[in-house]
């Protein structure tokens, strides 16, 4: 039996196995390698970092920190959880087997849908970006390729126009864009293009200049963006708990606890109302960490009374 069982080992689980295993909890992180963070190629906007620090290097440091602490690790995927009294059980893809816990927090985040082409993955987080608000100061005054589908490449060309006046929006999937949408581009100066994207173009750098469409066009650019919607939340398997979650499948918490409305059960990281940060994903991680131990001491205060009584 855990004290506690995070499901997914990404930022925000990381951090929170870190400040659990400080506290000297029993504490398992399950996580199947395959999020977010472990696609990151750099991340450049953390304190400590002015150079950057990729994703797989920074899990691999929190590890090894939590592994120091005690805390044990298992590459698998959860596919179910379930609750009986005050205790949780989590169901592997793996083997098909099973773990125990007392308090469980749900930390599985956000997979971005993109479509598989040529040189776009290994460039995540080098020159092609996810996040404006992480890295719109990255294409800054540079001339920027959005790569995206209808409405949500539109919002993130106009978003990332704050730092760049020289933008071409491809809409890979052609996806529809409203007659007010196709304006506000065509005011911002966004060239907007409907053709599907047959390659991304760079070097061996991992530098980004530009795409080759289906028709053969080649679009130069500097830097790029993808936004092409539909992103998975990842937080079916935990549904049978009964977690309240909004119409896009992000997890309801306490802001001020990280706790979900389900007692013992906290969520942390891009599965909650998110900001794709991960500076927020450590702190949140922390934060839900720092009550799920509060919870652990109060039902070993509650078992001793019990025990002496």
């Amino acid at each position: 039996m855990y004290d506690c069982i995070i499901v997914g080992g990404g930022i925000a689980g990381l951090q929170a196995a870190i400040q659990l295993g400080r506290y000297r909890h029993k504490v398992l992180v399950i996580d199947k390698q395959k999020g977010r963070s472990a696609l990151c190629g750099s991340y450049h906007n953390l304190l400590g970092w002015p150079e950057g620090v990729s994703g797989p290097e920074l899990r691999e440091r929190g590890r090894r920190h939590a592994e120091r602490l005690g805390v044990e690790f298992l590459e698998d995927e959860v596919i179910a959880a379930a609750k009986s009294d005050d205790q949780f059980q989590v169901a592997l893809a793996g083997d098909g087997g099973s773990f125990k816990s007392q308090t469980l927090l749900i930390a599985t985040g956000v997979m971005d849908r993109f479509p598989p082409l040529p040189g776009l993955e290994e460039r995540l987080g080098e020159s092609i970006y996810i996040c404006p608000d992480c890295d719109g100061y990255e294409v800054m005054d540079r001339k920027a390729v959005v790569m995206g589908a209808g409405e949500a490449g539109s919002g993130m060309a106009m978003a990332i126009s704050y730092w760049t006046d020289r933008i071409t929006y491809v809409n890979h999937d052609r996806s529809a864009v409203s007659t007010s949408k196709r304006e506000a581009l065509e005011a911002r100066g966004i060239e907007y293009i409907e053709e599907e994207i047959e390659e991304v173009l760079g070097g061996e750098d991992k530098s980004f200049r530009g795409v080759r469409l289906k028709d053969g066009r080649v679009i130069e650019g500097e830097r790029a963006f993808i936004a092409f919607g539909g992103n998975r939340v990842i937080t079916d398997w935990a549904m049978p708990l009964g977690i309240e979650r909004l119409e896009n499948k992000h997890i309801v918490t306490d802001p001020r606890t990280k706790m979900t409305g389900v007692p013992g059960v906290w969520a942390a990281g891009d599965v909650g109302i998110h900001a794709e940060q991960t500076s927020i994903a450590m702190g949140e991680g922390a934060l839900a960490a720092i009550w799920i131990h509060k919870e652990l001491v109060k039902r070993l205060r509650q078992m001793t009374v019990e025990h002496s009584g």
